[in-house]
């Protein structure tokens, strides 16, 4: 008899989490033990019913999909994490795989696959999306020092400058420069922009 595997599928989405839950639940060799709607209670019960698999949405609250994946890596090393996206950003491939991820597919593909990747991911396997891969491929390179990626990353929390100063241990015209380069290389007539073209990208969450 083929092993079953227990699955945790979590999104803050409460329709999306449940339709998911229940496709996946008409799997003969699929269990979803528990649901969760943000990453700590993905964490919680991961670490209650200790999954073989965790279906994990890429942007959820507190925290996120990814910062959700690396702790689950820490504290149920034998689970494996999909993530699931709308959009394949480089950034985000990248930290997700580095976070510990197995697989990352996109938001909407069919039940009968994302159960494919989930047998396969708990085989050791790898998956990532052949059109997310396709959109991160083609997406362009991050122009962003890290410095300039940092300053940025505090300035789109609507932090004063001379906070931001104080947290990177900047002065304040060392800030406004930053950010006036980074505004630059995006291309862009102002930090919101600036700050809107880093996050479409990926490259700020």
């Amino acid at each position: 008899m083929s092993e079953t595997l227990r699955v945790i599928v979590a999104d803050d989405e409460t329709t999306i989490r449940a339709a998911l839950a229940a496709l996946l639940s008409l799997e003969a060799d699929l269990e979803v033990v528990a649901q969760a709607a943000d990453g700590r209670e993905a964490i919680d019960q991961a670490r209650r019913h200790r999954p073989h698999v965790v279906v994990l949405d890429l942007e959820m609250p507190g925290p996120d999909g990814i910062a959700t994946a690396a702790e689950l890596r820490r504290s149920v090393p034998d689970c494996a994490v999909v993530l699931l996206s709308g959009r394949g950003r480089p950034a985000h491939l990248r930290d997700a795989l580095e976070a510990g991820a197995s697989a990352f597919v996109a938001k909407g593909a069919p039940a009968g696959t994302l159960a494919e990747v989930i047998r396969d991911v708990r085989h050791g396997e790898r998956y990532v999306d052949p059109a997310l891969a396709a959109d991160a491929i083609t997406a362009p390179p991050n122009p962003l020092s890290e410095r300039e990626l940092e300053v940025l990353r505090l300035a789109a929390l609507d932090l004063p400058t001379a906070v931001i100063a104080r947290r990177t241990n900047l002065a304040g015209g060392t800030v406004r420069n930053y950010v006036a380069a980074a505004t630059a290389k995006l291309g862009a007539q102002s930090k919101g922009q600036a700050i809107a073209i880093a996050r479409a990208h990926g490259w700020i969450r």
